[in-house]
């Protein structure tokens, strides 16, 4: 069923209050770059590990009972999955997860302990779209995709809304420019609504990056055939949704990529300085801080979107 309605920033500041009830506010640490103050918002620290459980939760409260009795179906390499089997576990819903083959064991095995039904396929011969759609209509379970819904855009913004106070409140300048990771495009897109006045940078990983070539093309730009190996398996989108695409192309949005060096070396900067464990994916947006991909201006915010990474691939890193 195509979904009419669009995301607002009175429906992220709704989604933000809805947080403060269940959860405190996610860390923001501040860091000195090139001499700049910088706010890094630990999203990497939420009790999924990523920012995901803002937009399920937002999501899933917004469903009327009816719809809740009868289930929900998600599509994700493991970061949304957790997000949405952590709302469904704690609102009493059943939850089906249709996750890659090859999706990191610290994500499957942690959605499965939260309870959700996981059925799994192979990212280079199925659709995980066609899949999970087809388990919703059989089960006549209400279908969340990880980006394309406007409630999962404004959960995703409320980490905007968090981070313009604890930026006050630690006496940093108003939030001027965030860098956000990007994968569909569902936080970014959350954050330009939450921050109306801040210059919105996007941060992918090379060869991934088609919301960038998107925004400058001014149209939609998949990604191309055989795209290169990366290590961000959040940020593997094919092809960013017309919705999120919208609201980042209306703000006047850019965007940049990095490299698999830098991503690892954004990691250990990361464990190194604000002492927090990132997987590739939620350190896009600090790589392209480091790497000056992006100027360190007064009023920078980076998000930092996730920490959930496969110990062997991590210590490799760490070890480099």
């Amino acid at each position: 069923m195509t979904i009419l309605r669009q995301p607002t920033r009175a429906g992220v500041r709704d989604a933000a209050a809805k947080m403060a009830e269940i959860l405190p506010k996610s860390p923001l640490f501040v860091h000195e770059i090139n001499g700049v103050p910088v706010a890094f918002k630990a999203e990497s620290l939420q009790p999924v590990g990523a920012f995901k459980l803002r937009g399920a939760w937002h999501r899933l409260t917004a469903l009327p009972d009816e719809s809740q009795a009868r289930g929900v179906v998600a599509f994700s390499s493991g970061n949304h999955a957790q997000g949405i089997a952590w709302a469904a576990r704690r609102l009493g819903i059943a939850a089906t997860i249709v996750m890659p083959a090859d999706a990191p064991r610290v994500k499957l095995d942690a959605t499965l302990a939260l309870g959700a039904e996981v059925v799994r396929y192979d990212r280079a011969t199925e659709s995980r779209e066609k899949i999970a759609a087809h388990l919703a209509r059989a089960r006549g379970a209400t279908l969340v995709p990880s980006f394309d819904d406007p409630w999962i855009i404004e959960g995703q913004g409320s980490a905007g809304i968090e981070a313009v106070a604890q930026m006050a409140a630690a006496g940093l300048p108003g939030c001027r420019q965030a860098i956000v990771p990007c994968g569909g495009g569902g936080l970014a897109a959350g954050i330009a609504l939450a921050l109306p006045d801040a210059e919105i940078v996007t941060a992918e990983p090379e060869g991934w990056d088609d919301m960038r070539r998107s925004l400058e093309a001014g149209w939609i730009e998949p990604v191309g055939d055989n795209p290169p190996i990366t290590a961000c398996d959040a940020l593997q989108t094919t092809r960013v949704a017309q919705r999120t695409f919208d609201v980042l192309s209306r703000r006047g949005a850019t965007g940049v990529a990095v490299s698999e060096a830098e991503i690892a070396a954004a990691q250990r900067w990361a464990a190194g300085h604000l002492r927090i464990v990132v997987e590739p994916g939620g350190a896009v947006a600090i790589a392209a801080l480091l790497a000056k991909r992006v100027a360190t201006t007064p009023g920078t915010l980076v998000l930092v979107s996730g920490g959930n990474v496969d110990p062997a691939a991590y210590a490799k890193v760490l070890a480099a």
